[in-house]
């Protein structure tokens, strides 16, 4: 997260409908008057959806703040942390809502961030954040969710046992199909809500399914070996009839699949993506060279890595002409 950070939430149109709706859901249960603060505002796709309310955004990287404050956006170049909100202090501003979209799992400091949202939220506030489910990444084996921003993967035993820790309690949870498989949560004070039989619902088949145990933690390294195993093996196969493979979007997913795999530019010639900031460079680790998406079907692969699968359903009816023109898709999830 710095000046030059290259994702931009309004480069996927799948999510800025996802945080439309995300953000009408939120609204239903808002007063006129109520005040929202995002954690990690990017360039102010949610924040957009609440220009009538009194709202704030922190968010530590300046390309996208600065797109931000471009849209009016009110976005504050800083992370959000102890130290960054003693203005918001003195002025005694408190929220209604605190949001975080794909955020709290990236800050190290657990403990710091929640007493900072704690010292900015009203008595009846609620903390709703969206983050990607261990559950989801056991299920579909989707390890690429581990990678160095990714700090936890949450599940909902973990939430709720991190809630009480502070006074707080799991209100709601609620499946989502953002970033391969997510769970928004709602949390606020003890005893202020009702809690949603959602939590309970969820907690149990977690349970059932042991996911709070080591076994499934053991179980989930099985199942990524046996992955990596057969990935690699389709690629040779490919590779051995003389097919050229090129990666599809320069994700940071994509590099803990390329290194763990140890896919190189003997199996990948290079990774196509749209965004200008990563064109030109390469992929960390394993230095495939990343070319303009402009330059696709000029230099048509047989295959497509689909690094970007958790935006499969826009990708798919985008590239409609690369499956007509004999093109395939691979990926180590299924697709």
């Amino acid at each position: 997260f710095n000046k030059n950070y290259p994702f931009y939430t309004s480069s996927s149109k799948s999510m800025i409908l996802h945080f439309k709706k995300y953000a009408k859901w939120i609204k239903k249960k808002l007063k006129k008057n109520a005040s929202i603060l995002e954690i990690g505002s990017n360039d102010g796709t949610f924040l957009q959806n609440f220009k009538n309310y009194f709202h704030i955004g922190f968010e530590p990287s300046k390309s996208v703040h600065d797109v931000a404050i471009k849209r009016n956006v009110k976005s504050i170049n800083k992370f959000f942390n102890l130290q960054n909100i003693n203005f918001l202090i003195k002025k005694k501003i408190k929220f209604d809502v605190i949001v975080g979209s794909n955020v709290i799992c990236h800050i190290p400091n657990q403990n710091n961030l929640i007493k900072t949202m704690l010292k900015l939220l009203k008595e009846n506030g609620k903390i709703i954040f969206e983050e990607p489910y261990l559950g989801s990444m056991y299920k579909k084996i989707s390890y690429d969710q581990i990678y160095d921003e990714h700090i936890f993967i949450f599940s909902v035993n973990a939430i709720n046992k991190i809630s009480k820790l502070f006074d707080l309690e799991l209100i709601d949870v609620l499946e989502q199909n953002t970033h391969g498989g997510s769970m928004r949560y709602v949390v606020g004070r003890k005893n202020v809500r009702t809690v949603s039989k959602n939590v309970e619902n969820i907690l149990k088949r977690e349970k059932n399914l042991g996911q709070d145990t080591l076994e499934s933690c053991i179980k989930f390294k099985l199942n990524c070996e046996i992955s990596k195993k057969k990935l690699v093996e389709k690629i040779q196969s490919i590779k051995s009839r003389g097919k050229k493979i090129a990666g599809y979007a320069a994700t940071s997913k994509s590099t803990t699949v390329l290194n763990y795999c140890d896919i190189g530019t003997n199996y990948i010639d290079c990774i196509f993506d749209t965004t200008k900031e990563k064109i030109g460079k390469y992929s960390p680790g394993k230095h495939i060279p990343i070319i303009s998406y402009d330059s696709f079907y000029n230099q048509l692969p047989d295959y497509a890595y689909l690094f970007a699968w958790n935006h499969k359903e826009e990708i798919f009816k985008k590239e409609k002409e690369f499956i007509n023109k004999g093109g395939r898709w691979i990926s180590h999830v299924d697709i």
